[in-house]
C-alpha cells in the first residue's frame, strides 16, 4: 500500500472474495485498512457500512531502526486508537493489522535489510510478529515492506514462507502488500525484490497496490488507469491463485503544480473544482476525471483524481477478471456514491453476493 508518508490521511478499504486458505472463494470480504492518523474517520466510515465490511487493517505499526516491531503513532495518540480498535471489535470485526517498514516517519531499508539477511534475526522477527497477533487477538497480520532491492528477492520469499507458517500453525491469517507490475522485472529494483508465484503460494492475500502510475514527482496523469490495471491484473493471475488476489482500488489523486504533485482527497478535488469554477472532465480512456485550475500567483494547478465512476470502472474490472477482490486505498473522504457502485458491482450479502462468489474460480 505504498504512498509517501507526507500524504497523510487515508483509509484503505480492501474487498477480497477470498476463501481460507486453498479453498474457493465463498464470499465478498471487505477489509478496511485504516492509517492510525485517520482512523477515527475510517472507524465511523466501517461503522457506517456495517453490513459491508468484515475486517479491518489498520495501518499502525512500524520498525525501530532495530528492527524491534513499534507502533507509528504517538503515544498520546494509543488510548483514541484503542478505543476505536475496541468499536470495531464490538461490531464484530476481525482485526488484521498492517506493519510497514516506516521508522520515524520515513520508508527504512535498514531495519529490514538487515532481518531479511540474518537467519537469527529473520527468526526472532517472525516469533515477535506472531507474539503480537496472539498478545492482542488479531486475526492475523498485513506486511507492507517496501521499497526492497534486487538481492532481497529470495530472502524476503523466504521470511513470507516462515512467517505464513509460523501464522497457520496458529490459525492465523498473512497478508502481503506488493507492487503492481506487468512482468517479473517490472521497472525497477523494488518489483524483482517481489516474487509474486512465491509470495502467492504462502500468503493467504496478495494486495496489489495498482495505483501511483502518475505520482507527486512524475507529470500530471491518472493516478490508475484501468488499461494498466488490467495488464497488472493479467500478470498477477499467472503467477498468484486467483482467488488470492486483492486488486487496489484508489481513492485519491494529487494536484500538480510546478513539478511536484501534492496528494488530496475526492472531496478536497471537489471543493478545489468548486472554488476556482471548474467543471471536472472525465477521460474515457483512463477512466479518471480531472481538472486545470490557475491558483495564487497565476500558478498553473493540473488534478487528477478518483470519483465513484472511476472506481466503479475498476470494481467491474475485478469482477470481470474473476480475481479474489479489490480494496480501496482511501486518502481521506471518498465519493459517497462510491459505495453503491461497491454494493453493485460486488455485493456482500443476498442473491447477488452468492453468484459473485461463484463467478470467482
Amino acid at each position: 500500500m505504498w504512498l509517501a508518508v507526507v500524504l497523510l490521511g487515508g483509509v484503505l478499504v480492501s474487498l477480497a472474495m477470498v476463501a481460507s486458505r486453498g479453498g474457493a472463494a465463498r464470499h465478498p470480504l471487505i477489509v478496511a485498512s485504516m492509517p492510525y492518523w485517520n482512523i477515527a474517520h475510517g472507524t465511523s466510515a466501517v461503522l457506517g457500512h456495517a453490513r459491508a465490511v468484515n475486517e479491518v487493517s489498520p495501518w499502525m505499526y512500524g520498525l525501530s531502526a532495530s528492527g524491534r516491531i513499534d507502533t507509528q503513532y504517538p503515544a498520546s495518540q494509543a488510548a483514541a486508537v484503542s478505543a476505536d480498535i475496541q468499536r470495531l471489535r464490538g461490531a464484530g470485526q476481525r482485526v488484521v493489522p498492517t506493519i510497514a517498514n516506516i521508522t520515524g516517519g520515513r520508508w527504512a531499508y535498514q531495519p529490514v535489510a538487515r532481518m531479511l539477511h540474518s537467519p537469527a534475526l529473520m527468526a526472532r522477527h517472525v516469533a515477535a510478529i506472531v507474539a503480537l497477533v496472539q498478545r492482542h487477538h488479531y486475526a492475523g497480520i498485513d506486511i507492507d515492506y517496501e521499497d526492497l532491492r534486487a538481492g532481497d528477492r529470495l530472502v524476503f520469499s523466504g521470511f513470507i514462507a516462515q512467517l505464513a507458517h509460523a501464522l497457520h500453525a496458529r490459525g492465523k491469517v498473512l497478508s502481503v502488500a506488493v507492487f503492481a507490475k506487468t512482468s517479473n522485472a517490472g521497472t525497477d529494483q523494488r518489483n524483482l525484490a517481489q516474487d509474486y508465484a512465491a509470495i502467492g503460494r504462502a500468503a493467504d492475500q496478495v494486495r496489489l497496490m495498482a495505483y501511483d502510475y502518475h505520482w507527486a514527482t512524475s507529470p500530471p496523469g491518472p493516478v490508475a488507469p484501468v488499461g494498466w490495471v488490467r495488464q497488472v491484473l493479467h500478470y498477477a493471475k499467472t503467477q498468484i491463485p486467483a482467488a488470492k488476489i486483492v486488486l487496489g482500488v484508489p481513492l485519491y489523486g494529487y494536484d500538480w503544480a510546478g513539478g511536484h504533485g501534492t496528494g488530496i482527497s475526492w472531496l478536497q478535488a471537489l471543493r478545489l473544482s468548486r472554488q476556482y469554477h471548474v467543471r471536472p472532465e472525465y477521460d474515457a480512456r483512463s477512466q479518471a476525471p480531472w481538472f486545470r485550475y490557475t491558483g495564487p500567483g497565476g500558478r498553473e494547478h493540473t488534478v487528477w483524481f478518483e470519483n465513484a465512476a472511476s472506481s466503479r470502472a475498476k470494481f467491474d474490472l475485478a469482477r470481470g477478471a474473476g480475481i479474489g477482490g479489490v480494496y480501496l486505498w482511501m486518502y481521506g473522504y471518498e465519493d459517497a456514491a462510491t459505495w453503491a457502485g461497491l454494493h453493485q458491482a460486488l455485493p456482500t450479502s443476498g442473491p447477488h453476493a452468492l453468484a459473485a462468489a461463484r463467478a470467482v474460480p
